[in-house]
């Protein structure tokens, strides 16, 4: 008896040195089934911004071997009989921890654009807002360019809330980090919108649990409208994006 018990604890030392690579094999597995291709080319049409209907497609943590689920789809609102983008799904901490939906922006927005106006339904989760110019990389969501983000906190109440968020105050960042950079988000330039739940803050600091969550948990956020705002506080959804090229 005392024979097998020293074996089995032989075989479960064994195993356990072998539990790390099982583990990478099995983020690199999810890593490459990951079909982001497929994802862009199922994105979904919901909400219009300046005019021209956007196509959401999904990116969460699979992308780099994580487990978070993302959905997305068109609701009625029984309020305004509008239709809202509900984005929602499932968020797993381990190994990830981070869902989003992308959506392009075509011909950019408008050159005095200085904040973007966003009416929106959360569940007391801080998300981030998403700009960039469409650059991405191959392998995730790294860019050669960055992307520039804002926190936007919610509340549980269920009821409309609008955000507007300055450009000035958003935060450059490159694979998930704050940088230092001495260059300026153009809007004109910008030709990607999103919104992303993560561990992270648009600060690089962590999601407190209470507006992040822990674990395994779901996740609801609806959004009714995206709107640029000019410095008078007035909204540019009338502008015609084609036509910024006439501007820059």
């Amino acid at each position: 008896q005392k024979l097998k018990n020293i074996n089995d604890r032989s075989k479960k030392k064994k195993f356990m040195k072998h539990v790390p690579l099982l583990i990478m094999m099995g983020q690199l597995f999810r890593v490459m089934s990951y079909d982001r291709a497929a994802n862009e080319r199922n994105a979904i049409p919901g909400l219009k911004f300046l005019g021209h209907p956007l196509k959401w497609h999904r990116l969460d943590d699979g992308v780099m071997g994580g487990r978070s689920e993302t959905h997305h789809s068109v609701e009625e609102s029984s309020q305004s009989g509008s239709s809202m983008l509900h984005f929602s799904g499932q968020i797993n901490t381990t190994g990830g921890g981070f869902c989003s939906i992308r959506a392009r922006i075509a011909g950019g927005m408008p050159l005095d654009t200085t904040a973007l106006r966003i009416k929106h339904i959360g569940d007391g989760k801080t998300y981030k807002l998403l700009l960039s110019d469409g650059t991405k990389s191959t392998s995730g969501p790294s860019r050669r360019s960055p992307s520039w983000q804002a926190d936007i906190p919610t509340s549980k109440t269920g009821v409309d809330e609008t955000s507007e968020i300055s450009l000035d105050s958003l935060t450059p960042s490159i694979i998930g980090g704050p940088i230092t950079t001495d260059s300026k988000l153009d809007p004109t330039q910008v030709q990607e919108i999103g919104f992303m739940l993560s561990l992270k803050l648009s600060n690089g600091q962590l999601n407190p649990v209470d507006t992040f969550g822990s674990g395994i948990f779901p996740f609801s956020l609806r959004i009714l409208s995206i709107e640029p705002v000019g410095a008078d506080g007035k909204s540019l959804s009338n502008f015609d994006s084609e036509n910024t090229e006439d501007l820059k």
